[in-house]
């Protein structure tokens, strides 16, 4: 049976978003087809609003409200230290562990052959711009530890060494293949906190 064109739009939207497949998208629109026009309207605001009311900050190229965003106006931060991360979810869930005092790097995502995400695409270029100024002493790469985690690390190691600053990597306490954005507090503050150096 074929749906109306309203339905099967909104179904092959759900579909684009990470692993939803059809069944799941089918049954997110006919839960959607329940709801109250109110709900829907609030819905729709909120997916409006995403983009507008968001912004990237400038300094450590995190996804915010405001630029610069709150870590980096915090002035009780230490300045010495950045903690790379590829994605602004994955610094925040590192921020509530309250193990890292110092700044921050997103870089937008991982090298990736197979998607085509290559060095220049992501937020490397300011990074090593931010090293240049020479008051930073630590990099520590918080990245996955799968393929492209591992790939992105060796690259950034090889970019950076040439400043003869000290380059960490947080400890093998996530397990391998792991990804940082569902990883318990537990787990990520004692990754942190056992960083080893590369």
């Amino acid at each position: 049976m074929k749906y109306p064109p309203a339905i099967q739009n909104l179904i092959n939207l759900f579909t684009t978003l990470p692993s939803v497949g059809p069944k799941t998208a089918e049954r997110y629109v006919f839960y959607l087809l329940k709801e109250n026009p109110d709900y829907m309207q609030r819905l729709a605001q909120a997916i409006a609003e995403l983009k507008e009311k968001t912004t990237i900050c400038n300094s450590c190229q995190a996804v915010a409200e405001s630029d610069p965003c709150h870590i980096c106006l915090d002035k009780t931060r230490e300045n010495s230290s950045i903690c790379v991360v590829a994605t602004t979810r994955e610094m925040l869930n590192i921020e509530t562990t309250n193990e890292f005092k110092g700044q921050y790097h997103v870089l937008n995502g991982l090298i990736d052959m197979i998607k085509g995400l290559k060095p220049e695409q992501l937020n490397i270029k300011q990074l090593e711009n931010k090293v240049k100024q020479g008051k930073i002493k630590e990099i520590i790469l918080a990245l996955s530890p799968n393929m492209e985690g591992e790939t992105t690390a060796l690259y950034l190691n090889k970019s950076l060494n040439k400043y003869k600053i000290k380059i960490t990597r947080i400890a093998k306490g996530l397990p391998s293949g792991a990804e940082i954005e569902y990883a318990d507090e537990l787990t990520l503050g004692n990754a942190l906190k056992y960083r080893t150096k590369l």
